[in-house]
């Protein structure tokens, strides 16, 4: 049986993660209020953002912008698109 979760970003309940999709405090506060769902829609926001920001995520900086984005998007105002960003057609 899928572990449910109720989701702090669709705002229902839904699948969960089977394991935390990240380490420390944040991986564990996503692997407890995060569904499936929720987390796919984060990890094509993040791919925009490491492209449209040029990231390289083994850089210190760009992993704590990445986990800062990550906070915003599921647990604040939600994680803003940068300036230039042109969603495709």
């Amino acid at each position: 049986m899928a572990r449910m979760v109720n989701c702090v970003l669709l705002g229902k309940e839904a699948e969960g993660l089977e394991i935390p999709p990240y380490p420390g405090e944040l991986g564990k506060r996503v692997f407890e209020q995060v569904s499936k769902e929720a987390w796919q829609r984060w990890i094509k926001h993040q791919t925009m953002l490491i492209n449209e920001y040029r990231l390289t995520p083994i850089d210190p900086k760009a992993r704590k912008f990445i986990e800062e984005e990550m906070e915003k998007f599921f647990f604040g105002s939600g994680s803003a698109l940068p300036d230039e960003f042109v969603a495709p057609q």
